[in-house]
């Protein structure tokens, strides 16, 4: 890394929800969050969930988020990298960011290394112990055999039933549960320890709380969560030793 120069991660955007009107306040200060941290960025991690409903068709997006798909264009014109992640509600994300904005989509968590600390970065749904009625409904999501179905749906309708199923149903919402849980409860935090039996990380790197956390998990481990863009306005920076939680404030 440039010692001048910093990472960037944040998650949980939430776009499009409850209502695009409602939405567009919070798309206007996330663009000038991207503002704020383009001036020393190295690199920017989205870590999903940054639209509330989110599905490729063959050829079709859904509508809507223009200014934050031109900021993201901007910022990665200048050459700054950007990296997403699919989270549970824009897991139907296929190429359309790679190919029209030269940004990579992973979706499952990856290993990075910077300035020799080792991060494993995600969303994080789906992981550790228990969710097991989300982790099987995720299994059929993700088929591509349902993916090929849904495609049939003609887009005002498919679109319009994801955004309502996206609201009502817990298993996508994930709202059932943004409380802190304690240490021995929260599934990331379990998660992360068992991955340290078998390998060493220095932070594991997560969204899909919607709580802002950082809690050691092993000597010399932190799980760091990111917190959302809907009530916390949270975010983490990596300055080139340290990883820590900010929020963005104007």
């Amino acid at each position: 890394m440039d010692s001048t120069k910093k990472i960037y991660f944040a998650s949980d955007q939430h776009f499009g929800a409850p209502t695009p009107e409602d939405s567009f306040p919070r798309e206007q200060k996330f663009i000038r969050w991207l503002d704020f941290v383009k001036k020393d960025a190295e690199a920017i991690f989205l870590l999903g969930d940054l639209f509330d409903f989110w599905f490729e068709y063959k050829k079709v997006v859904p509508r809507g988020f223009v200014r934050v798909l031109g900021k993201l264009a901007e910022i990665r014109d200048s050459g700054i990298p950007i990296y997403f992640f699919i989270g549970n509600h824009d897991l139907w994300m296929d190429d359309y960011f790679q190919k029209e904005l030269d940004i990579p989509v992973y979706h499952k968590p990856q290993e990075f290394t910077f300035n020799k600390k080792s991060f494993l970065i995600g969303h994080g749904d789906g992981l550790g112990p228990g969710d097991k009625g989300y982790k099987r409904m995720k299994k059929v999501f993700t088929n591509p055999f349902s993916k090929w179905l849904y495609r049939w749906l003609h887009p005002d309708i498919g679109v319009r039933l994801a955004q309502y199923l996206s609201v009502k149903n817990k298993l996508i919402s994930g709202d059932e549960d943004v409380v802190f849980l304690g240490e021995e409860n929260e599934w990331l935090v379990q998660y992360a320890k068992r991955k340290l039996e078998s390998k060493h990380y220095d932070y594991f790197l997560f969204g899909h709380r919607h709580l802002p956390m950082e809690i050691s998990v092993g000597e010399n481990s932190k799980y760091i969560n990111t917190g959302d863009w809907i009530t916390h306005f949270t975010f983490a920076v990596f300055d080139g030793s340290e990883l820590s939680l900010q929020t963005f404030v104007e």
